[in-house]
């Protein structure tokens, strides 16, 4: 198995599941006593938010091929970028390895399309489902019409997931927010909807949405293991 070069800590919530989600799979198709072979670089969030917050793109991409370059050194044979929002800067990591960067929309679309599905709706951060670099990327590399909530959707999404979800705080009333947000999507024509945050798949289950639901998270972890163990 090649190792998995991991960059986490965007949150450590969502990076756990990561971990989690990576052995459980190299376990279940190797058997035995194994698990992977993976290396990961945790930042701490706080610091990362406030240069999103600011909008200093260019300093966080810094931190992030620093990140990768430590994995590098490490031995680490590809990387996988814990969060669709950090994968804004794609790009900037791809540069700073000379290995694969197996990107977490790639893993995304490719389900989406297996399941017979061209109109998606879209749930992430602000950045996420504003700027262009994850939309245009699933438009343009594979097809899909990717809608995303009105004004005041977005702003619901955003919020809980930095006021709740990377802090753990998991609630209820927080979920029928998100269910109402993902029943307008699939009014508007959705067939089906990306949990497009890694940290949004601990707080919405398959069974919470109306529509068939693409946890990135475990979608991204999975896809890391079938490179990993592909010949």
């Amino acid at each position: 198995m090649k190792t998995i070069g991991l960059i986490g800590g965007l949150s450590w919530e969502s990076s756990s599941e990561y971990y989690r989600i990576i052995n459980q799979e190299a376990q279940k198709r190797l058997g035995g006593l194994h698990s992977a072979d993976c290396l990961m670089y945790s930042f701490d969030f706080a610091e990362i938010e406030e240069l999103q917050a600011a909008g200093e793109w260019g300093a966080a991409a810094a931190r992030m091929a620093g990140a990768a370059d430590r994995l590098a050194r490490g031995g680490a044979a590809c990387i996988v970028i814990c969060s669709n929002t950090m994968h804004r800067m794609a790009a900037e990591i791809e540069a700073a390895v000379d290995f694969p960067l197996i990107h977490i929309a790639d893993a995304t679309a490719e389900a989406i399309l297996a399941a017979g599905h061209r109109r998606v709706g879209l749930l992430g951060t602000q950045f996420t489902m504003e700027q262009d670099f994850y939309k245009g990327r699933m438009n343009e590399r594979y097809g899909l019409d990717v809608l995303t909530p009105d004004a005041a959707g977005r702003d619901i999404v955003h919020r809980i997931i930095y006021d709740e979800l990377v802090r753990g705080v998991i609630k209820g009333e927080s979920r029928r927010r998100y269910q109402a947000v993902i029943a307008e999507l699939a009014a508007a024509g959705a067939e089906a909807v990306i949990l497009g945050c890694t940290e949004i798949g601990l707080l919405i289950k398959p069974e919470d949405s109306a529509i068939p639901s693409f946890d990135t998270t475990e979608l991204h972890a999975l896809a890391a293991v079938e490179w990993a163990l592909a010949d």
